[in-house]
């Protein structure tokens, strides 16, 4: 059975998010760790048989991880407070994308046949491009795919360097050497740990 950390004190709680405000990767990374707690928690009045515990903690995570980025310290609620709004509330948006889901055609579902007898999909008629509409359906997936792998693939090392290398989470992008700097190491290290870890995410795919 997964354990999760005792949450942190009120000061050390606000020390981490002033750094994490500050663009401290580590300090955010931190506050994450210390309230996967919560995130179980929350996340158990959606566990079912049905889905998979270990996404569905992902998906707390996201709404966590958003919580942090966008908590405002100077309204004086604590962190707990308004994470639990933003867990829910990602949770909340996979069940509303679940029914809508459920409700509708698959694009590949038959629909019948033309005069020769082969069978039409839905892709076959609808007023846009196929291609654009399958490409974009998978870019979707493949995005969800690489949050999810970033989280339960990468070490934390190589989480910092990706998320910095290409602006993940919503933050600016940077260059090796702005990265390099931001960490405290080489650059030809963080070039070692960008290709590594990039390797990883490449063989998750295929």
């Amino acid at each position: 059975m997964q354990t999760f950390k005792q949450p942190l004190s009120k000061e050390s709680e606000i020390y981490y998010l002033k750094r994490s405000k500050a663009g401290d990767i580590e300090a955010r990374n931190i506050l994450v760790e210390y309230n996967l707690r919560l995130v179980a928690h929350i996340v158990k009045k959606y566990n079912n048989f049905e889905r998979d515990l270990d996404d569905l903690i992902s998906i707390g995570t996201i709404g966590l991880i958003k919580a942090i980025n966008t908590y405002d310290i100077e309204k004086g609620n604590r962190l707990v407070t308004y994470a639990s709004r933003c867990i829910e509330n990602e949770l909340l948006m996979m069940l509303r994308q679940e029914r809508k889901c459920s409700k509708e055609l698959s694009l590949y579902e038959p629909i019948g046949t033309d005069k020769e007898g082969n069978e039409i999909n839905l892709l076959d008629i609808v007023e846009c491009d196929n291609n654009d509409i399958a490409e974009h359906i998978i870019l979707e997936d493949n995005i969800a795919l690489l949050y999810h792998t970033l989280l339960t693939l990468l070490d934390e090392r190589e989480r910092k360097v990706l998320t910095l290398r290409y602006g993940l989470y919503g933050i600016q992008p940077l260059t090796q050497r702005e990265v390099a700097s931001a960490l405290d190491i080489s650059r030809s290290y963080v070039s070692r740990i960008e290709k590594k870890a990039l390797n990883k995410l490449r063989q998750s795919f295929t």
